[in-house]
């Protein structure tokens, strides 16, 4: 057996690795946590210190077993878990779990699986960051302290199987109170007013302006409703045109950075529909390693958990190289472009997410990939290269028209805008989703040449009314984006809150949009009252620079928490004691349990009200009432 043991989460990860190791390393994977706090009950002593009582789940102890035993004759074990705070968790945990500790073992960390990463982890091993753990064990106990506390008081007060969450309430909060504001929203009638002129001679297509002001009005132009608009109209019939000024300029237009976690999750939900559970699965599947025919197990792209936008020197040079050979050296910038990242608590040690060969397009591994793999290996390829791309070049045109009514001798001014494309540059391989900063179609309206003082023929008039329209709901790309912004939240825990509050029937989904349900609203403003502290955004995004802080040593854990929890505990007791209940009690019925024989009663469930056995939950027996009621009505 080979005398160095390497430990990773999963066996595609193993696989991965060993091939580049080669014989001389055993590859063990732990599949995922092999410690954690009990399923059952809190396990967290909070008079003491807030010390977490861990244990090893029952299907997980045969996997540390095994671990153990494969340490005993090994005379070296690296942990190369994930490289971040969980991983870093995952790490600690084993040497605990296997007793580790027993044989010399060190830390390896690499944010991409290539052979030149992984030798060069193994060169420069180092001991588990404790400031990474703690910070990672205060974000696990606080989440479990605000949910064991809170949740069986929902389930007393309301319903069983209601659950709160530190950062999942929150996002809740933002989903409501966007429907609370499209619930109230009036809407308000407001007109526009575009003009269609075309060249007083040969058979130039026509072009539209739209009235921007009325020369000698001070306030900006605002038409409430079509009383306001008529006069207008008819004076615009009767006006005549000319070009009163031409402003030309030339606009640059930069790429976006390569991906980080949110924006990779943004960006697949508007292109390929994506939900963020969904893109990290697969993005985890590429980074971990697919076959790749005769090369074996290869790691598509870097590590899919990061909020730097940060790229390696090697890889960009690797980039510009690609990019002047397949396009041409127009499209390489005199500079490799860096982007800094604005969102709070980036961690600039990691690197964004990219592929780990530009060389390798994504039409030569597609035939080894399952469609959603191409598709999501594409969409962060063709990003990567993209933003080491020359700027696209538009030139853009702003003409002032003047509208002057003979009679009054009012004078109006009208707007036309075009833009042409000079230079597509990072355009010809990539533009952004259109819910992204700098994604608008540019190039599409066109001008014909005018000057300054040239007349105009007026071809029509074209009122049109509108209303104000509500806020739109969220979907998972804008809401993740929100959160981001808000400073709450991390890489890791965007894709599960989407996912606990559509499995908790607190949201659905509906047309790509996130709409609340009766529980989802009952929940939030059950802890808005009683909770204000916790699912206010300013406190959520605090605590996650107070995390922040433990992982870089500059905050004791333990005392972190216990800021935390000596209010917290008064809200929980003020919370008991005047929450009121909201349970809707199950109604009785003459149903039998086919099964176990007791009575069934009307429960309300995630679809509605439903029949269930008494006997919940030894006997998990339940029937529709749909199908009951027509079982009946044919008797």
């Amino acid at each position: 057996m080979a005398e160095k043991l390497v430990i990773v989460e999963s066996p595609a990860k193993a696989k991965t690795l060993g091939k580049i190791l080669g014989k001389s390393y055993s590859i063990k994977a732990s599949v995922g946590h092999v410690r954690d706090l009990p399923q059952w009950h809190l396990g967290v002593d909070v008079k003491n210190g807030f010390v977490p009582k861990y244990e090893v789940p029952k299907a997980k102890k045969e996997v540390v077993k095994q671990l153990e035993k494969a340490a005993s004759k090994a005379k070296a074990v690296y942990l190369a878990t994930d490289p971040d705070r969980e991983g870093e968790a995952i790490a600690w945990h084993l040497v605990a779990a296997a007793k580790l500790d027993r044989v010399p073992n060190q830390r390896v960390v690499f944010h991409e699986i290539t052979e030149q990463a992984i030798k060069e982890a193994f060169r420069h091993p180092r001991e588990i960051d404790m400031h990474l753990v703690n910070a990672q064990q205060a974000r696990r106990v606080l989440d479990r302290l605000v949910g064991y506390k809170i949740s069986p008081l929902l389930g007393r007060k309301v319903r069983r199987g209601l659950s709160a969450g530190r950062v999942q309430s929150v996002a809740l909060r933002m989903i409501v109170e966007r429907e609370r504001e499209i619930q109230s929203f009036v809407p308000q009638e407001y007109w526009t007013i575009e003009t269609e002129l075309s060249k007083t001679e040969g058979k130039s297509p026509g072009f539209r302006a739209r009235l921007a002001a009325i020369r000698g009005q001070d306030e900006k132009l605002k038409l409430g409703c079509q009383d306001e608009v008529d006069p207008i109209v008819r004076d615009l019939r009767k006006a005549t045109y000319s070009v009163s000024q031409i402003n030309k300029k030339k606009v640059s237009r930069q790429p976006a950075p390569p991906f980080i976690t949110s924006t990779l999750q943004q960006e697949a939900w508007r292109k390929l529909h994506f939900t963020a559970e969904r893109t990290m699965a697969i993005a985890q599947q590429l980074y971990e390693g697919l076959p790749l025919g005769e090369e074996g197990e290869v790691g598509l792209i870097t590590y899919m958990r990061t909020d730097s936008t940060r790229v390696a020197e090697s890889a960009i040079q690797e980039t510009r190289g690609y990019i002047a050979e397949k396009y041409g050296a127009d499209f390489v910038p005199a500079r490799p472009r860096s982007f800094a990242r604005k969102v709070k608590g980036a961690q600039e040690a990691h690197e964004a997410i990219r592929p780990t060969k530009v060389p390798r397009q994504p039409d030569d591994v597609k035939t080894y990939l399952t469609r959603d793999q191409a598709r999501l290996y594409q969409l962060v390829w063709e990003r990567m290269v993209a933003s080491q791309m020359a700027a696209a070049v538009f030139d853009t045109t702003a003409v002032d028209i003047e509208a002057r009514e003979p009679r009054k001798g009012t004078v109006y001014v009208l707007r036309a805008t075009g833009s042409t494309p000079r230079f597509l540059g990072f355009l010809v391989l990539y533009s952004e989703g259109k819910d992204e900063a700098g994604g608008e179609e540019e190039g599409k309206i066109r001008l014909p040449p005018l000057d300054e003082g040239e007349s105009l023929r007026l071809l029509d008039v074209l009122p049109e009314q509108h209303f104000t329209e509500p806020p739109p709901r969220y979907n998972e790309a804008t809401l993740v984006k929100a959160l981001e912004e808000k400073g709450i939240g991390r890489p890791s825990t965007y894709a599960p809150i989407l996912a606990t509050l559509r499995r908790r029937d607190y949201v659905e989904r509906k047309g790509g949009r996130l709409h609340p349900l009766e529980f989802g609203f009952i929940v939030n403003d059950l802890l808005v009252k009683h909770f204000p502290g916790i699912v206010n955004t300013g406190f959520t995004a605090t605590m996650e620079e107070q995390l922040d802080e433990i992982s870089r040593g500059e905050r004791d854990w333990v005392m972190t928490m216990q800021d935390f929890y000596t209010p917290f505990e008064e809200m929980l007791k003020e919370a008991s004691a005047n929450m009121v209940k909201l349970k809707k009690p199950d109604q009785p019925t003459d149903e039998v349990c086919p099964e176990c024989g007791k009575p069934m009663v009307i429960r309300q469930g995630r679809f509605g009200e439903f029949l269930a056995c008494t006997g919940y939950p030894k006997c998990r027996t339940t029937k529709s009432l749909k199908e009951q009621k027509e079982k009946v009505e044919a008797a």
